[in-house]
């Protein structure tokens, strides 16, 4: 342990300490963000939308090659991210039986646009690097990014606090009251489809998956309301983003994949251990 504070205040790694503070900002976006997910079970729609990103990634780097488009891979997946979030919340809207097959569709299409156009790339693309990520590599202005994020979706939250509730248990209730429901569950949809874009090319889509889904899921169990959640959640995703860092660095293993198994065994002790109703 001691090896790993050591090299945090080293001068010579400035990476750990940017990525400490990437695990620390992305800790609220996962805590928020998987609190809205959960309670309002689109979990799946949020899983969708980090795969249709690795389409845009795909494609932003092979029309940078062909010098046709000089379109960046963050812009790439935005676009897609986006796109699949629109599409999403139109199918859920109009036709929500079909839901489920658009959600797949969308989630297999993605990913395949994404390895095709990898592999017509000249040149060696790996796609696990965006599936898995590598948080140390973070710059301080990729924090500054995060921080900016951060503020707009807590912004969010607290403006439309109780419009959120509304919406998230008991829509034909808010929509008696005059609150627009559509327009918050596409807005919650945009905002999680650009969080994913910025978390993905930090931590890689399986990592943001996993948080978006298990330390919420844990707060779940520990909450009484979706305030307290967003709260516990928020804290329980800096536990186990600041914990994967340390462990990946004293076992010399990936930080994504530590940090995901960690809270994936928290996650299974709290669940067998919460006594059934």
């Amino acid at each position: 342990m001691s090896d790993f504070w050591t090299a945090l205040v080293d001068p010579a790694f400035p990476f750990i300490r940017n990525a400490l503070g990437a695990a620390l900002l992305s800790a609220i976006l996962f805590g928020v963000l998987g609190s809205l997910v959960t309670v309002r079970r689109i979990a799946s729609l949020a899983g969708a939308i980090s795969h249709a990103v690795l389409g845009g990634i795909g494609m932003a780097l092979y029309l940078q090659t062909t010098q046709a488009v000089p379109l960046p891979p963050l812009a790439g997946a935005l676009i897609f991210a986006v796109g699949a979030a629109l599409i999403i919340a139109l199918v859920a809207q109009s036709a929500k039986e079909r839901q489920d097959t658009v959600i797949n569709a969308i989630w297999a299409i993605g990913m395949s646009i994404g390895v095709f156009f990898m592999a017509k790339t000249p040149g060696y693309t790996d796609p696990s690097s965006y599936l898995f990520g590598n948080i140390l590599l973070i710059a301080t202005s990729d924090l500054v990014l995060l921080g900016i994020l951060d503020a707009l979706v807590i912004v969010f939250v607290w403006l439309f606090y109780p419009q959120i509730i509304a919406c998230s248990f008991d829509e034909e209730f808010a929509q008696v009251r005059g609150v627009p429901v559509k327009a918050f569950f596409l807005s919650i949809l945009i905002i999680s489809a650009v969080a994913i874009v910025l978390l993905q090319s930090f931590v890689g889509i399986i990592m943001v998956i996993a948080m978006l889904t298990l330390p919420a899921g844990i707060a779940c169990n520990l909450s009484g309301s979706l305030g307290s959640m967003m709260v516990v959640s928020c804290l329980f995703s800096a536990v186990f983003s600041a914990g994967g860092l340390i462990i990946s660095w004293l076992c010399n293993a990936p930080v994504g994949a530590t940090t995901v198994l960690l809270a994936a065994c928290v996650f299974l002790l709290v669940s067998i251990a919460k006594p059934k109703a």
